[in-house]
């Protein structure tokens, strides 16, 4: 009892001395020149084939943050490191308000910024009492089901039947944690075919991420669940990443901060998108929470390095939130970002679903970007039973998987160019509005898209690719050819191989044939298509 009696003393002497996030920011990187100079030292070869790849250059940015200044700002008493960024050159402290701000006296620092906005130099407006809690909290319903009505309702099915299941792509999973993904059963296939490629948790500074929160679990099986008859994920052969940015105890703004960390760490291993299914606003603190008037795009720190994030050519997918029934409706952080394709929730029929949180942007962008069922979705649990669970947590990695098997349809695109087909093949397109933005996409309809934009390999609406192949050619064709028969004759005019089309984006393979040159011929029920294939 003395003891408690002498904390509660001190708490009401030092109430005023409170701890206070913050970050600071550097004027330089010293060693600039010597990092650019050998970008290996920075960036994975495969990091920048993703940039030469979208014509993107390497930056200071992508310098690391000068070491001696971080050393500096750690070993100052008082002040506790918690994270670090190298896009926007700066680390997030921990300390009382009067050491943070003597840190502005030391030559390599060019600005301090609180959570806090009453303690800046600057004005802000009032800060709102925390509204909402975690995002990234769901209701599960542990009702077993199957997840063709998450995919069809995005016609992401025929992508599949076409054999565009994510591969070669790779996902950075930005959640709370993994628990039990190296052991529930409908994980297993990923870690079989090495899809797990490795994995961080940025709270606790160590590699433990399969033994904590359940969130991300039921999210990752959204995109590479496997339990046949019951569970197929979007991505299924896609590769993954899982970083853990959320602290589950508490809401605090360094989560912002260990989330622009692990962006930074998903682009310098080459990751093509990111998928993330939390988001900020309220704080516990309530002088460190978003107000609407920020949302603007570019004003929170994670939004910014979710812009910066897209500019290195990678695609960030976000959940758009759950308080769409709230006092507090709109998009949160960073799904708001100028640059992230935020994702609302409906249901199996396609309509709103109630929770999924509202646009527009207080700049009066669209928002949320595209929806996809997010109200009793399929999923796996921790125990690997397969279940149903709601929240825009889980349209988010529906649209992220189906992202990824897009991207590795069409893999000469740039991220720009495959947001834009997705957004323009959305039910909504040419009417959005703040419930559904620009709608459900119809991924079918991005691929035909994206392929008659191209101009290569088209016959009067047919399209055929890749030419030249080695292992495959699909045929995107309109619906009239579905039931005719694709032949395939070598340069004699003998017929070496014919295939039934079932569906109007078709695979087939040609592992059979040897290379060469081959002629094809598809008599559909008002048309003759032919064309040629090298096959390598």
């Amino acid at each position: 009892m003395k003891k408690i009696l002498l904390v509660l003393a001190f708490f009401v002497t030092f109430a005023s001395l409170s701890q206070e996030d913050a970050w600071v920011y550097f004027n330089g990187k010293p060693n600039a020149q010597t990092y650019l100079n050998n970008p290996l030292t920075m960036l994975t070869q495969r990091a920048l084939d993703r940039r030469a790849a979208q014509g993107i250059s390497i930056g200071f940015n992508d310098v690391p943050v000068e070491q001696s200044y971080i050393d500096a700002i750690a070993a100052t008493p008082g002040i506790t490191v918690k994270a670090k960024s190298k896009w926007l050159n700066c680390v997030h402290v921990r300390g009382l308000q009067s050491d943070i701000n003597a840190l502005e006296n030391l030559s390599f620092v060019s600005q301090v910024i609180f959570a806090d906005a009453s303690l800046n130099a600057r004005s802000s407006s009032p800060k709102m009492v925390k509204p909402i809690n975690k995002q990234m909290n769901v209701q599960a319903t542990f009702a077993y089901g199957n997840s063709a009505n998450q995919i069809e309702m995005l016609n992401g099915h025929l992508l599949h039947q076409a054999d565009y299941t994510g591969t070669g792509k790779i996902i950075a999973v930005l959640d709370s944690g993994f628990l039990n993904v190296d052991t529930a059963q409908p994980f297993q296939r990923l870690f079989a075919n090495n899809s797990i490629l490795g994995g961080y948790n940025y709270v606790s500074q160590n590699t433990n991420i399969y033994a904590l929160h359940n969130h991300g679990t039921l999210v990752l099986s959204c995109m590479g669940g496997f339990a046949d008859g019951q569970l197929v994920g979007t991505a299924p052969d896609a590769k993954y990443y899982l970083f853990i940015t959320e602290d589950v105890l508490e809401e605090n703004p360094v989560e912002e901060s260990y989330w622009v960390e692990a962006a930074e760490e998903a682009d310098r291993l080459g990751a093509d998108i990111i998928s993330t299914s939390l988001g900020y606003f309220g704080y516990d603190n309530p002088n460190y929470s978003h107000t609407y008037s920020e949302m603007t795009g570019n004003t929170a720190f994670a939004s910014r390095g979710a812009n910066i994030a897209f500019s290195k050519g990678m695609i960030v997918v976000a959940s758009a939130g759950n308080s769409g029934n709230s006092a507090y409706p709109h998009i949160g952080v960073p799904a708001e970002a100028t640059n992230v394709l935020a994702v609302g929730a409906v249901r199996f029929d396609e309509t709103y679903a109630t929770f999924s949180s509202i646009g527009p942007s207080f700049d009066g962008r669209v928002k949320p970007d595209v929806m996809a069922k997010g109200q009793a979705t399929t999923i796996s649990n921790t125990n690997g039973d397969i279940s149903t669970a709601s929240g825009t947590s889980f349209s988010c990695p529906v649209m992220a998987g189906m992202i990824a098997s897009f991207w590795q349809a069409v893999p000469n695109l740039t991220n720009q160019q495959i947001v834009d087909f997705v957004k323009q093949s959305s039910d909504r397109f040419t009417n959005p509005n703040n419930q559904f933005g620009y709608g459900i996409p119809d991924f079918q309809l991005a691929l035909q898209n994206a392929l008659l934009s191209a101009g290569e390999n088209t016959i009067d609406q047919l399209q055929f690719f890749p030419n030249p192949t080695s292992t495959s050619v699909t045929f995107v064709s309109p619906n009239t050819i579905v039931g005719s028969t694709v032949v395939f004759y070598n340069n004699l005019g003998q017929t070496v191989l014919s295939k039934a089309i079932d569906n109007p984006i078709q695979n087939l393979p040609l592992e059979s044939l040897s290379s060469g040159i081959y002629y094809f011929t598809i008599f559909s029920s008002d048309k003759v298509f032919q064309g040629k294939i090298i096959k390598q």
